[in-house]
Order: C-alpha cells, then structure tokens, then sequence
C-alpha cells in the first residue's frame, strides 16, 4: 500500500482534512471535466465545516506526477448548514445537472446549549438541498414524507433519482430498515420533487459502496446496530424500473477482521474497495491498522460475485493517517497505466518532484481576498 501527497496548484483553496463529508463524483459530461464535490465534515479541532470544494486534474506532469486544483464554491439562497454524515449526489434532468444534499448532523443551535450539551450533535432538519453548480444557488425544500433527519446512510443516483438506504436516527437511536426513492424534475420555473418512502431496504450505517457495473453496486461494512457490524454483501441495481436488491456471498473474512470493534475504508472504483481495521494488542499501536482490499468481479452471465479478500499492508512508517471518508480516484491514460511505478521492477525517482519550497502553496483567507499570493 503506497500513500503519497498530492500536489496543489498555486491558485488552490485551501482544503483542510476533513473527516465524514459529503462525497459526489462529477463524470465527464458536455464537455465537463471530471471533478469531486465534497461538502461538510469534521475539522481535526472538531469545526464543522459548511463549504463546498471542487477537486481536479489541474495537470498530468511525467513520472505520474498529478497536480490537483481545488476551488471552494461560493453558495447562495438557502445555504445548507455545517455538517457531517451527510451524501452529496449528482443528478441529471431535462438537459440540467444539480447537486442532492441530504442528512447530515450538526451541533446543537446555540440558544438550546447549556454547559452540558454544548458539545452535543443533532440530526440536520429532513430537508432536501438542491444545489446549481453553474450559478452556485442552493433552494431547501421540505417534504411531507420525510419526517425525520438521518445520518450516515447511503445514496445512490441514476439520472433524476436518488435512493437513500440506510442511515440512522439520533432522535429515536434507530436504524430504520427503509427506502427513499427522490426523483427531481428540473423544470423552467421551480423543480418539482416528488418522494417515495419504501419499506424494503437495509438497516445498515456507513457502509461502502462498489461499483461493478453500469450503475450496479455491491454494498458491504457498515454497522448493524451500535456494537455489531454487518458482515454480509447486498447487490444493489438501477435501472428505469427502480432499484434491485439481492444477498451476495461475503469473502472470507479473516480472524482480526470478524473479531475487530471497528472498520472504515471507501471505493478505489471499478469492483474494487480497500478497508481498514485497527490493529489490536497489549498496549495497542497507536494509529495502526491493517488494510485489506476487497474484489467483486462480474460473472459470465453479468451478475456480481464477490472475490476473495486480500490483507495488503501493515507499514506504516511513511504513510499519511488514512480518515474515515471516500477514496477519491481520478482514471489515469493508457500511457500512463504502462509506465506505472506499482509493479516490479520500476523506480520512483524523488528528484522529479518540484521543490515545495519555492512553488509553495498559499491560501486566500476567504473568497474576496484581494491580496496578491506573490508579495
């Protein structure tokens, strides 16, 4: 397992290490490049954060040297606010893209804190956040079939749908085993929202999501109840009737991995996910985990299955600390993938790497800032 950083552009925002936001892939479209929305999330001083970051290729350099370029978006209208746990989805309706925001948790209003509880966090309001990427509008809206916030579930989009499954209730500490299908109609004048609330999901908390086919997932991790992991694997499909569900065959999970307290990880994309359970022992090794990466391959006849599981690497001396969010994962050329330093025998050369030192990465203290970076 190789963790390296990441270059940024010089004319970058700065994005802090943010633990539980909201995720969207933003695919190539109409002449869009590929990018990553991310909004929200815990701040290592437990902030919670309310912006929204766009994440880039800025350039392909040699050696796979990647430059990212990230860019906050300024909101405007009925701005969401700062929260964590949430989902972040992209929808596609009449020739229009919009962003779904759902869930989430915050910190208690401040006129309902008191000494005790004034760290105390609260489920978000049940309302749904349609948010124009082009002009940077956010609109709430609020629905009769939503009755209660939820955090940590899942979203799924196909074009103008999103189903949420899973999620958990701080109000009544439950995980209802429940479907929302959200469908949104972006019309001339005022989108139209229509919700369907569905009996037959899954009753499951941050889960990983692994896409192995045209809009076709495989769900597995997560938690069942407040103590207890889900160990099984659902098979989850779109398509224009609505969504198909059906029990896979987990892998085989090894001894540290059934017996672990906790695990976390994300997608790495095309039917493949790494995780991560801490390791365990008398005193315990402070920020060590073992990493696993997990397989799901299409059979002959199309369905999914799931492939073994894999234990990748316990060095950690040089990596980065890995959070509890998604993986991001930008496709690389053919080219690139030919001259990749991953397998046998290929180098890394460090002198390819430009010299931080005098390309330096400055940061605006907010979006209005008229302070020249150079002086």
């Amino acid at each position: 397992l190789k963790l390296r950083a990441i270059s940024f552009s010089n004319n970058s925002s700065y994005l802090p290490p943010l633990r539980c936001p909201a995720v969207a892939h933003f695919e190539p479209r109409d002449g869009s490049p590929e990018c990553y929305l991310i909004h929200g999330g815990r701040t290592p001083n437990n902030e919670l954060s309310s912006s929204l970051y766009m994440l880039s290729v800025d350039s392909r350099g040699c050696n796979r040297k990647v430059t990212l370029q990230c860019q906050e978006k300024e909101l405007v209208g009925d701005v969401p606010s700062a929260r964590y746990g949430h989902t972040l989805s992209v929808i596609h309706s009449r020739g229009k893209t919009a962003c779904v925001l759902f869930g989430g948790r915050s910190y208690m209003p401040p006129s309902e804190r008191t000494t005790e509880n004034w760290n105390s966090v609260v489920d978000c309001p049940p309302q749904v956040f349609l948010i124009d990427l082009e002009f940077g509008c956010s609109s709430a809206h609020t629905l009769p079939e939503l009755t209660d916030g939820q955090s940590f579930h899942v979203a799924l989009a196909r074009e103008d749908c999103v189903y949420f499954l899973g999620g958990h209730i701080l109000s009544s500490d439950c995980r209802p085993p429940r479907l929302i299908r959200l469908r949104v109609e972006l019309l001339l004048g005022s989108p139209v929202i229509t919700c369907t609330v569905l009996q037959e999901g899954l009753s499951i908390t941050s889960a990983i999501t692994s896409s192995v086919g045209y809009h076709e997932y495989i769900i597995f991790g997560g938690y069942q109840s407040e103590t207890q992991k889900r160990m099984e694997c659902t098979y989850i499909g779109l398509d224009d009737v609505g969504v198909h569900m059906e029990p896979r065959e987990p892998p085989q999970w090894t001894s540290e991995i059934s017996h672990s307290r906790t695990w976390f990880g994300g997608s790495l994309g095309k039917g493949s996910a790494l995780f991560a359970v801490p390791s365990e022992g008398n005193p315990t090794p402070p920020d060590a985990y073992h990493f696993y990466q997990v397989n799901f391959q299409k059979e002959p006849d199309g369905e999914a299955s799931t492939q073994g599981c894999s234990q990748e690497s316990t060095d950690f001396e040089d990596s980065a600390p890995l959070e509890d969010s998604e993986e991001l994962y930008f496709g690389r050329e053919p080219h690139e993938l030919e001259d990749s330093s991953d397998g046998e025998g290929a180098t890394y050369n460090e002198e390819d790497e430009e010299d931080e030192s005098q390309t330096g990465y400055w940061v605006k203290c907010c979006l209005s800032c008229q302070v020249d970076p150079n002086t």
